[in-house]
């Protein structure tokens, strides 16, 4: 038989941590899509240079750079097939400057940088545990949830017995301890719920 549930005392606090320098997030190394661009560039200009230089030692073009050139010089710029590998061509070159504007690393948090030469990173799965474990430890809570993004923590908790005020009480003073322990960067938005459910 459980409890009636209640409604959800929910809100958002932003706890305060400590002191922290400029820390600047982590750039992927984006292997896959520089091995991607190199294949691609060596399977254009291999064959390409090895004709050239094939024609200055004295040899035939190959008959694909030959109608290669008579489409070039036949075609227009507004033909279709043009428009079309131009539109190709530069949806690779913005998809390619994105990827060197942007860090591209959304599951590593900024910790804080102690020493000049070391930076510090944690998982989100791995900070999701921790609070997940420091809500569960606080009496009366049976179950709980936790989601870490890099702005945002959110934590559901259900809680079978004490006063709701006491645990969310608890609760508060749990997550401000954790998120000065978690050493982060930033100052995440702390976001809980806490609903009042008996055991089944």
């Amino acid at each position: 038989m459980s409890a009636p549930e209640e409604p959800p005392a929910a809100g958002a606090t932003a706890y305060e941590a400590a002191p922290t320098s400029r820390a600047r997030r982590f750039w992927s190394a984006r292997r896959v899509p520089a091995a991607v661009t190199a294949a691609l560039a060596l399977a254009v200009t291999g064959p390409l240079l090895y004709d050239v230089a094939s024609v200055r030692a004295g040899r035939h073009a190959l008959a694909w750079r030959v109608r290669l050139a008579g489409q070039l010089s036949t075609r227009q710029l507004r033909d279709q097939w043009v428009l079309i590998g131009a539109g190709v061509a530069v949806l690779l070159g913005l998809w390619l400057i994105v990827l060197a504007l942007t860090p591209g690393v959304r599951g590593v948090l900024r910790m804080r940088q102690v020493a000049a030469p070391v930076r510090a990173g944690l998982d989100r799965t791995a900070a999701a545990g921790v609070v997940r474990q420091r809500v569960l430890s606080v009496p009366g809570v049976f179950a709980a949830r936790a989601t870490v993004t890099r702005r945002r923590i959110k934590v559901r908790a259900h809680s079978h017995f004490r006063d709701l005020d006491e645990v969310r009480g608890d609760l508060d003073a749990a997550l401000a301890e954790t998120l000065g322990d978690l050493g982060l960067a930033g100052t995440p938005l702390v976001t809980l719920s806490l609903r009042r459910t008996g055991r089944r």
